[in-house]
């Protein structure tokens, strides 16, 4: 059989595989990402084969490949060829879903092997070894481990490939001598321990991908076609599901506009470990931020804010301030996310920074608030993360080394901790001891950076928490960074699994 003949879409190969076993012939399965092949994954196919009489091997399709920035190396179409052109295996297919539980439901293999790393299912950072056992279990095969000669190929990767710059290369080799793998999970576990209470504005944000048809006949305007719409959860919504992946409990303080509240939308978009309490505004609709999207290039051509630019009422403000003051004792961090478009006004401002025990803050400047809304309006915090250009603006001052720009926001705000996300530059992190620690960003792709510095402020805030050194927080928050800005917009939020498969990968 040729290469190509061997490959299959996962419905074909389930159709092989039920016809070879009427024939009484002993399937085995092996799924993986597959990524550099190397001599262990040959050992580990051969011992699979000898399970049985036919071998099928699954991939796991490139956009849940969670192996951090880079990842994977090659894509699913030339890792399949591989594969398939190895004399021992007799048919492959991708898998296009995060996991492997329903695949091994559809192809019915009578074994389903795994390498030896997976013994132990603590092993595994995204938790469903044991998922998959049950899954082979239920239909009456079982999960056998091969025992062969091991590699990794994250460290072949990491050691032999240049995924990022040479600087970052170089940042990452060091960091790994200055920091174990089990030491970052440590941090990861007491962070799990901790409840947090994320406090913002609920924000819709739309993308209306559109067909440019040309400038309009009669009028000096662009004329487009509609084509399709995405709704995504932005604003404190994405960050309460950002940090779901880092904490065991999350509450969600935000508000609704009482002329479009969208509850059941927000509702079914939350994490499910995100408990909300809706402050429904008077007359307003709940904030909505529209992009129109061309749908051929990705080009923004417009996008439109549907808010209304008003103050809250003072029943509406003093309704906000009884919530935080009732809730942010029974939380050990409360993280603001402001926006700038009227929730957080003085009153609940100072129920915050009156009540919360450990407070960390991102203000964000926008073209709704017209840069207005600075961090210096919160006279203390424990942890303030902002974007460079947010840092320029509380400080007036563009052309200010980082170590000047450190200061003067230091002096802004009785804070002891910063980080200033810098796009491509990375992330600088700082305190008023004086320590300065930079950290390369590791995107690899951008696709859209809308999101990216709300998954940092997620990811690090919880790690700040608990004392962290500045070096691994940045390196995991700039990892939540990088997965972000792979997807438009809020499309996904950031999970445990992933960003922990991430830095499994990046510390071999």
């Amino acid at each position: 059989m040729s290469t190509r003949d061997k490959i299959k879409t996962v419905a074909e190969l389930a159709a092989i595989v039920d016809a070879l076993k009427r024939q009484g012939r002993r399937i085995v399965q092996c799924h993986g990402v597959f990524d550099l092949l190397h001599p262990g994954h040959i050992r580990h196919l051969q011992a699979a084969r000898a399970q049985g009489d036919v071998l099928v091997v699954t991939v796991t399709a490139d956009r849940f490949v969670n192996k951090g920035p880079g990842r994977p190396v090659f894509n699913q179409h030339l890792r399949c060829e591989t594969l398939a052109a190895i004399a021992c295996v007799d048919y492959v297919a991708i898998n296009d879903a995060p996991d492997a539980v329903d695949l091994i439901k559809t192809v019915r293999a009578d074994v389903y092997a795994k390498g030896v790393d997976y013994v132990r299912a603590e092993n595994d950072p995204t938790g469903m070894i044991g998922e998959e056992e049950r899954a082979i279990r239920s239909l009456g095969g079982h999960i056998h481990f091969t025992d062969e000669i091991a590699f990794s190929s994250s460290q072949l990767i990491n050691t032999h490939l240049d995924i990022f710059p040479p600087e970052t290369e170089s940042w990452l080799r060091s960091f790994r001598t200055r920091h174990s793998l089990d030491e970052i999970l440590g941090h990861f576990e007491a962070a799990n321990k901790l409840r947090v209470l994320v406090i913002g504005e609920a924000i819709i944000d739309e993308y209306l991908f559109c067909e440019g048809l040309g400038k309009a006949t009669k009028d000096p305007i662009l004329a487009a076609r509609f084509l399709s719409r995405e709704s995504h959860a932005g604003g404190a919504l994405a960050v309460a599901n950002h940090i779901s992946a880092m904490v065991g409990e999350v509450g969600l303080v935000t508000r609704l506009g009482e002329l479009d509240p969208a509850e059941d939308f927000i509702r079914r978009h939350l994490a499910a470990t995100v408990t909300p309490f809706f402050q429904v505004s008077s007359n307003m609709p709940t904030i909505r931020k529209q992009r129109f999207v061309d749908s051929h290039t990705g080009a923004r051509m417009i996008e439109l804010y549907v808010m209304e630019d008003v103050d809250p009422t003072p029943g509406d403000i003093a309704v906000l301030t009884r919530t935080i003051s009732r809730l942010t004792p029974d939380y050990d961090v409360v993280v603001v996310v402001d926006y700038g478009h009227g929730m957080m006004s003085p009153p609940a401002i100072e129920a915050t920074i009156r009540s919360a025990r450990f407070l960390a803050v991102n203000t964000q400047a926008n073209a709704g608030n017209h840069g207005f809304n600075t961090v210096s309006q919160y006279r203390r915090a424990d942890y303030v993360c902002l974007a460079q250009r947010e840092v320029e603006l509380e400080i007036r001052t563009r052309r200010a080394d980082l170590p000047t720009q450190a200061g003067l926001l230091a002096s802004r705000i009785d804070c002891k901790r910063f980080t200033m996300t810098r796009g491509y530059y990375g992330s600088v992190h700082f305190d008023r001891d004086g320590e300065v620690v930079e950290v390369p960003a590791f995107a690899v792709k951008v696709t859209d950076r809308i999101g990216g510095g709300d998954a940092v402020l997620a990811v690090t805030s919880p790690l700040v928490a608990v004392g962290a050194p500045w070096d691994i927080v940045g390196f995991v928050g700039n990892l939540a960074g990088a997965q972000m800005v792979t997807e438009l917009g809020n499309r996904i939020h950031i999970t445990r699994p992933a960003l922990l498969k991430a830095v499994h990968s990046l510390m071999r």
